[in-house]
């Protein structure tokens, strides 16, 4: 194998290692540097056995100089990062996971990229299932859970590539490119990284780079903002609405969704309820009908999809009491969706990073909530808030007190809601990490 280049991969966890994986495996000489110590010890000693030298537990000041040809950056590394700028006064070219495996795809590959604030990940799991269910030969990978780099060994000529890929992961993209791209939804959410709404918003509009009229955008025709931002893409645009319309696409009518003029289910035939699922369902439709796929897997896949993990998930009944893990809600509009799915008494568990975002956004959206247990960075801000609204609250220290309080002032019928409307940061390494302690405190009851 020939020499490709010396790289420095900033930032390990899974997407790091992999890329690691990767770049060895096509020639590189790898430096990898986390300030975290606390890292896969198997992991490691893989990467070593490769050859990785790897650094940990601070970044040295001398580290990254113009004997680098690349860095691969962890997409939760914002630019500001001293070593992001000081590969571009040496000129180093500053590249995330996804763009680097995006490099090595075979040519042949479909892909289809799936954004927006709110509902990528259960819009990207329903694309998947449905191609899956239409025995395409599909691959699940992105912000999902799944480095896109673990798939480039695996990847052939004519498979198709589905990803939810994150605004963070749109930072530090170049050539990356979809054949179809999906934008759900668009509201305020991650200002702290991004510095503005302005600044998010153009993020999200990287998902339609090098789109020509020969590429797809699945677009939300009830979302101004989404409107608003693609109103200039060189891309053929298809819709989904409420609504409806002339324009070719998505639509609901009579408690069904169409597809142009095909009636494919009624609301009531799809197992997973509330308006932004259907609006999931209708961006997954309108995605795979590009691909021409027939009706009867997308009947199937809906009538039996219970929903993704961590998203309105729900866990357990006990003494008559519901409970549902809504960890990844990490923003207020994700919490404004999970309050508008259920007509029953909500116990809401809220809390988690402190980022100073307003929760007046919840304020339409709390009639049926009974109490709010606080907890987190944001347990005294989110109890005044609830007080200002005439709810009882609880603050405690963390989730598993949450958990506790939440269940000693339940009664039957009530839901116990884990919709924390903040990141995870404060304790828990990300909202999987939080949503399974939920769970695991749930069943310890």
């Amino acid at each position: 194998m020939s020499y490709a280049g010396r790289a420095l991969v900033l930032g390990m966890a899974r997407s790091g290692y992999e890329a690691a994986k990767l770049l060895a495996d096509k020639g590189y000489s790898i430096v990898i540097n986390d300030v975290n110590t606390e890292q896969n010890a198997d992991q490691i000693k893989e990467l070593e056995s490769l050859g990785v030298e790897i650094i940990l537990g601070h970044h040295p000041e001398n580290l990254l100089d113009q004997s680098f040809d690349i860095m691969v950056k962890n997409p939760g590394i914002p630019n500001s990062h001293p070593y992001v700028e000081k590969a571009q006064n040496h000129n180093v070219p500053v590249i995330n996971e996804m763009e680097l495996a995006f490099r090595y795809f075979p040519s042949g590959v479909t892909i289809i990229g799936v954004t927006g604030t709110n509902g990528k990940t259960t819009t990207t799991t329903l694309i998947y299932e449905i191609l899956r269910k239409a025995s395409r030969p599909v691959w699940l990978m992105g912000n999902i859970g799944f480095p896109v780099c673990s798939f480039v060994p695996r990847l052939k000529d004519k498979d198709i590539a589905v990803m939810e890929v994150s605004d963070h992961q749109l930072c530090n993209v170049a050539d990356f490119k979809t054949n179809i791209s999906v934008l759900t939804n668009l509201s305020e959410a991650h200002i702290d990284f991004h510095g503005s709404y302005e600044a998010y918003k153009a993020m999200k509009k990287r998902i339609f780079n090098h789109h020509t009229n020969e590429d797809i955008a699945i677009l939300n025709l009830d979302d101004g903002e989404v409107l608003d931002l693609t109103c200039d893409v060189p891309s053929t645009r298809k819709y989904f609405s409420w609504h409806p319309m002339r324009k070719p696409g998505c639509f609901i009518l009579d408690r069904a969704i169409y597809y142009n003029n095909e009636r494919i289910i009624s609301l009531s035939d799809v197992k997973i309820k509330g308006k932004h699922n259907y609006e999931n369902a209708m961006a997954a439709i309108a995605t795979v009908k590009e691909l021409g796929v027939e009706s009867q897997p997308i009947i199937d896949v809906l009538k039996s999809f219970g929903g993704v993990e961590h998203r309105l998930e729900y866990v357990r009944t006990i003494n008559q009491v519901d409970f549902y893990n809504d960890s990844k809600s990490t923003n207020i509009t994700s919490t404004q969706m999970a309050l508008s799915s259920f007509d029953r008494p909500i116990i809401l568990l809220m809390g988690g990073l402190d980022r100073g975002h307003s929760f007046d956004g919840l304020k339409d959206y709390l009639k049926g909530v009974k109490l709010i247990v606080a907890f987190g960075e944001t347990k005294d801000r989110i109890s005044r808030f609830a007080s200002e609204q005439g709810i009882a609250s609880v603050v405690v220290e963390t989730l598993d007190e949450a958990v506790t309080a939440a269940y000693d002032s339940s009664e039957p019928g009530d839901i116990i809601l884990l919709s924390p409307a903040c990141a995870s940061w404060d304790q828990y390494g990300n909202f999987e990490i939080r949503g399974n302690r939920f769970k695991d405190c749930v069943n310890a009851l």
